[in-house]
């Protein structure tokens, strides 16, 4: 399950920029890896850090705000296209056709509008 930025930080969704760099620097201090604490602090540290990075910038946390992720492509939120369903068979061949050469396929008349 995805974190929830503001509960990281401990902010409300409606916290300033200065607020978001206050709790911040806070818990950057207190998780930080050099000072002690182990794998837990360094999670934790990691942590803070995404959710500093998502809420410090606008464009980031508006797509967070309203999509509750955020993308690397700076658009919409990613995620595996689902292009499932098509199947597609297809002979090429490269030999030259004997003439006269003539479509093996029929399309059908224009519909009017």
């Amino acid at each position: 399950m995805p974190q929830d930025y503001y509960s990281t930080l401990g902010i409300s969704r409606s916290a300033s920029a200065d607020e978001i760099k206050a709790a911040y620097r806070k818990l950057a201090l207190k998780h930080h890896p050099d000072r002690g604490g182990g794998k837990e602090a360094e999670d934790k540290f990691k942590q803070v850090n995404e959710a500093y990075q998502v809420l410090s910038n606008p464009d980031k946390r508006a797509q967070y705000d309203r999509f509750g992720r955020v993308s690397g492509n700076g658009g919409m939120p990613t995620g595996e296209p689902n292009f499932g369903g098509f199947e597609f068979n297809l002979k090429v061949s490269l030999a030259k056709p004997s003439p006269p050469c003539r479509p093996q396929w029929k399309l059908p008349p224009p519909k009017p509008c």
